[in-house]
C-alpha cells in the first residue's frame, strides 16, 4: 500500500498496487494525450510555418520564373510580331506580284481567245468564200457542160438525120439502078454535095473527074486546093465504089486499094480516099472513117455520108501546115534540098490526121465521160454541202468557246487558274 497525497485538497489516502497502476495509467494516458496534443499542435504550427515558408519560397520562385517567362514571352512576342509583320509585307508583295501576273494572264488569255476566235472566224470566212466560189464554179461548169452537151446533141442529131437521109437516098437508088448506074449515081451524089458548099467552104478548090487514063488507069475525082500564091494546100484522089442490092458480084473494098494507091502516086495527089458502099454489113467500115495507111500510105475508106467531113478534116490539117508549105515553096524556088523538111512535114500531117481520126472515133466515149463528169460534179456538190455543215459546226464551237472548256482535262492549267483566282482574297490570321 502506498500513501497518495491529493495535489488539490492535500488529503492523504491509501491505494493498492492495482489502483496505483490504474491511476498511473490514467495519469500517463492524460499526460501522453496532452503531450501528444502539444506535440501535434507544435507540429501543426511547424507544418503551417513550413508550409507558409515553402509557399512563400515557391511563390517567390514562381513569381521570379513567371517574371522571366513574361519577359521571354514579351521578347518572343515582339520578335514574332516583327516576323509576322515582315511576312505580311512579303505576302503583300507576293500578292501584288501575283495580282500583276494574274492581270497579265487575263490579258494574255483574252488576247489568245480573241486571236483564236479571230483566226477561226477568218478561216470560216475563207472557207465560206471558197465554198461560194466552188458553187459558182460548179454552176458555171454545169451550165457550160449543159450548153456543150446541147450543142453536141444538136450537131449529132443533125449528123444522124443527115446520115439517115443519105442511107435512105442510097437505098432508094440501089432499088432502082443497075450496078453501073449505082456507081455513076454515087459519083454524082458526091459531086453535088461538094458543089452545094463549094463557094462558101472551098472557094479556091478544084474538084473534077480524072480524065487522064494515059497510065492505063484513072481515078474518079481529084480534089486540089491552092492558096493565094498558088501554093498547093491539099490534093486528094477519090474513088467511088457501089453495087446494087441484087448484084451477084460481091466486091470488097480491099480489091480497089492497090489500084487507088497507084492512081494517087501517078497523079501526084497527097491523099487517097475510097468512097464505098461495098461490104454494107461490115462493122469496121460502118463505124466511120477508116484509116488504111498501114496498108497504103495516106489512104482512107469512108461511107458517102463522110465525104464532106473527110475533105474538111484533111483540109484543116493542111491549113495548119500551110506555113510550112509556103516556106517549102520558097525553098524549092531557091533550089534548096528540102528532103528532111518534107519528111518532118509529112510526119506532122500524118500524126495530126491520125490524132484527129482517133478523136473522132472516140467521140462517143467522150460523151460518156462528160456524163460521168456531171455525175462527179453532183458528188462534189454533195461533198461541198457536207463541208458547209462541218464549217457551221466549227463556227458554233468557236462561238461556244470558254476558258473552262479550254482548261478541260488540263490539270496544270486548271490548277494555275484556281491558284490565280485565290490571289487578292483576304486570308485568316492565326492568333
Amino acid at each position: 500500500m502506498k500513501d497518495i497525497i491529493c495535489p488539490k485538497c492535500h488529503s492523504v489516502f491509501n491505494i493498492d498496487q492495482a489502483g496505483f497502476a490504474e491511476i498511473v495509467k490514467q495519469v500517463r494516458n492524460s499526460e501522453f494525450e496532452k503531450d501528444i496534443n502539444e506535440k501535434m499542435t507544435a507540429a501543426e504550427k511547424d507544418k503551417q510555418s513550413t508550409v507558409a515558408l515553402t509557399e512563400a519560397s515557391l511563390k517567390n520562385k514562381y513569381e521570379s520564373e513567371l517574371s522571366k517567362k513574361d519577359q521571354e514571352i514579351s521578347l518572343l512576342r515582339a520578335e514574332n510580331e516583327n516576323k509576322i509583320r515582315e511576312s505580311l509585307l512579303e505576302r503583300e508583295k507576293q500578292l501584288t506580284e501575283l495580282q500583276a501576273k494574274l492581270n497579265n494572264v487575263e490579258t494574255e488569255k483574252t488576247l489568245a481567245v480573241t486571236q483564236a476566235v479571230g483566226s477561226l472566224e477568218k478561216e470560216c470566212n475563207t472557207l465560206k468564200n471558197a465554198l461560194l466560189t466552188k458553187d459558182l464554179e460548179k454552176e458555171n461548169l454545169e451550165s457550160n457542160l449543159r450548153q456543150q452537151m446541147q450543142a453536141e446533141e444538136t450537131r449529132y442529131l443533125g449528123i444522124i438525120q443527115y446520115k439517115d437521109e443519105e442511107i435512105k437516098q442510097v437505098k432508094d437508088m440501089k432499088m432502082k439502078l443497075s450496078t453501073k448506074m449505082v456507081g455513076e449515081s454515087l459519083e454524082l451524089h458526091c459531086e453535088n454535095e461538094f458543089n452545094k458548099i463549094r463557094a462558101a467552104a472551098f472557094p479556091r478548090a478544084e474538084f473534077s473527074k480524072d480524065n487522064d487514063a494515059s497510065s492505063g488507069s484513072k481515078g474518079d475525082y481529084i480534089y486540089r486546093e491552092y492558096d493565094e500564091n498558088k501554093v498547093e494546100i491539099l490534093s486528094i484522089m477519090f474513088e467511088m465504089k457501089n453495087e446494087s442490092e441484087g448484084s451477084s458480084s460481091k466486091k470488097k473494098n480491099e480489091d480497089f486499094l492497090k489500084e487507088l494507091d497507084k492512081d494517087r502516086r501517078e497523079k501526084k495527089c497527097e491523099y487517097a480516099v475510097l468512097v464505098s458502099m461495098l461490104e454494107a454489113d461490115s462493122d469496121l467500115y460502118n463505124a466511120g472513117i477508116v484509116d488504111v495507111s498501114y496498108r497504103f500510105d495516106k489512104m482512107y475508106v469512108i461511107r458517102p455520108q463522110f465525104f464532106i467531113p473527110i475533105i474538111t478534116l484533111l483540109r484543116n490539117a493542111a491549113l495548119n501546115s500551110l506555113s510550112y508549105k509556103q516556106e517549102l515553096a520558097k525553098i524549092r524556088n531557091q533550089n534548096v534540098d528540102i528532103t528532111n523538111f518534107e519528111e518532118r512535114l509529112t510526119n506532122f500531117q500524118e500524126g495530126f490526121s491520125k490524132n484527129y481520126l482517133s478523136a473522132s472515133a472516140h467521140f462517143e466515149q467522150a460523151i460518156k465521160e462528160i456524163d460521168a463528169s456531171i455525175a462527179k460534179m453532183h458528188k462534189v456538190k454533195s461533198e461541198l454541202l457536207t463541208s458547209a455543215n462541218q464549217l457551221r459546226l466549227a463556227n458554233d464551237k468557236a462561238q461556244d468557246l470558254t476558258i473552262k472548256k479550254l482548261t478541260h482535262n488540263n490539270p496544270t492549267m486548271k490548277a494555275k487558274f484556281e491558284e490565280e483566282s485565290t490571289v487578292g482574297k483576304p486570308r485568316k490570321r492565326k492568333s
